[in-house]
């Protein structure tokens, strides 16, 4: 994820500040929160995405984004979290946990990739979407060819990514949002019952709370925009109005955007991977505009491979902190002509092509997708258990260091934002291991063993290239 710190030596009367607005700074928040293929996971549940949504906000997404100012405005360096972590528990930790935030992301394209091959199957054949090799063929296509764009440098790759977004992203959901509100007005026949009973969670139907996983996964990253903190007039006032605005806004997007789904497609139909097209296509069908179909998948489809190539380098570049502090061998300090980190690419390349085999694999590419999904959301929240401890030890280490942002309520408010993201967490970690019925799992044994092992072995990697490390990394 891309990280973005201010860090200067000047002194405070000469230094150069750079003000953003309030309004800005949230929009900057919504625009790393707010993702298309997030309507389909809330789909899943329902009317009581409602509530499920209140609870992840309340719970997860104050606590990490007040968590995360006050850490990015006290220690406003680079490297994000590594600087944060690293200041709190060491040098090992802080690689650890930058790691966990690189390896999450790098686990999470083959489930968005996943979703663009499910949407431009519908240019073609609509049942491409469940085929397993299909599904291969186009997330190392598209995958590569992104990465290819990405090593021609930002400059390229930023134009792209912006142009996908709008056209890709920002037009379909309009239009999703729009097509709900008109299926509403004249009065067609809806799947889902409006009434007090759906909107609160179904305490038997053990899915809707393995969902919270995915739910809690969408609202996570805010602490990427956190170390912007600092460039807001007043801290202390304007980034818990943009904190607020961005979690309306990213709420009734997600709100509007899923129910435009669950209206129109029934639950046990809706498809993790092609979800967002099932629903398009029952709306075009229903004005007699089933030709326009394949155009707006391919829109969606644009706007998911501008949103994979703007995230290829961000979180590349964390690791290549890392490998300039001396942390990782030389080769992972190579760049380019164009400033990219050139062999951190391709070993990012070739996990995301070992990952995609779990679609040969899996009975279902929706049940591929969703444990994939699950296995990004353990090794992010872990991270995240490292944030919340960091923002106490650190607050009790450093009591009387200069915070323009300072959590609301002292240390009791503090202790309550850090339990409450840990609770949240460890809920996410822990219903995370149980599969979704809905899913048909045929091993209920192999589920969870799977998640472990991955859990394990890419949260172990670090440490064990941290025990290794040889004091001729160092770049010099």
């Amino acid at each position: 994820m891309k990280r973005k710190t201010i860090e200067s030596n000047m002194p405070v009367n000469t230094q150069k500040r750079r003000v953003i607005s309030t309004f800005m700074l949230a929009m900057i928040n919504v625009a790393i929160l707010a993702s298309l293929r997030g309507f389909i996971i809330l789909g899943q549940t329902g009317l009581s995405l409602v509530i499920m949504l209140l609870i992840a906000a309340i719970l997860f997404f104050f606590p990490a984004s007040f968590i995360s100012a006050e850490l990015a405005t006290a220690w406003p360096k680079r490297g994000g979290i590594f600087a944060w972590v690293s200041q709190a528990f060491g040098e090992k930790w802080g690689f650890v946990a930058t790691w966990l935030q690189w390896i999450q992301n790098v686990v999470w394209y083959p489930t968005i990739l996943a979703f663009v091959a499910g949407t431009i199957s519908y240019i073609f054949d609509p049942d491409l979407a469940e085929n397993k090799f299909y599904n291969m063929a186009v997330i190392l296509i598209i995958y590569w060819g992104a990465t290819i764009i990405n090593l021609r440098g930002m400059k390229v790759s930023g134009w792209f990514s912006t142009f996908c977004v709008i056209i890709g992203t920002l037009l379909p959901g309009i239009l999703l949002i729009g097509f709900g509100i008109h299926w509403l007005s004249v009065d067609n026949p809806i799947e889902i019952q409006f009434n007090w009973k759906n909107l609160l969670p179904d305490t038997v139907r053990k899915d809707d709370f393995i969902f919270f996983a995915g739910i809690v996964l969408l609202l996570a990253g805010v602490e990427v925009s956190a170390v912007h903190a600092k460039e807001v007039e007043n801290p202390q006032k304007d980034y818990p109005r943009s904190i607020l605005i961005a979690a309306l806004i990213t709420f009734f997007i997600f709100l509007l955007g899923a129910l435009s789904i669950a209206i129109v497609v029934p639950i046990q139909e809706l498809s993790l991977t092609a979800g967002l097209l099932q629903a398009f296509s029952h709306y075009l069908h229903n004005n007699n505009l089933s030709i326009v179909v394949p155009i707006v998948a391919l829109l969606i489809g644009i706007g998911s491979l501008g949103q994979i190539t703007s995230w290829i380098v961000g979180p590349s570049k964390g690791i290549y902190a890392i490998a300039a502090n001396g942390d990782l061998p030389s080769f992972f300090q190579k760049i380019n002509s164009k400033n990219i980190p050139v062999n951190i690419l391709l070993i990012q390349g070739g996990i995301v092509s070992l990952l995609s085999l779990v679609y040969l694999f899996m009975p279902t590419v929706s049940s591929s997708y969703w444990i994939l999904t699950v296995l990004v959301a353990q090794l992010y929240v872990i991270m995240y258990l490292f944030l919340f401890a960091t923002g106490i030890y650190l607050r009790y280490k450093y009591p009387k260091k200069k915070r323009p942002f300072k959590v609301p309520g002292g240390y009791v408010g503090m202790w309550i934002c850090a339990v409450f993201g840990t609770i949240a967490a460890l809920f996410t970690l822990i219903v995370g291991f149980f599969p979704l019925k809905s899913f048909h799992i045929h091993s209920v044994v192999a589920y969870p063993i799977f998640l472990l092992i991955g859990i394990i072995v890419l949260a172990a990697i670090p440490l064990f290239i941290f025990s290794h490390k040889n004091p001729r990394w160092k770049k010099k």
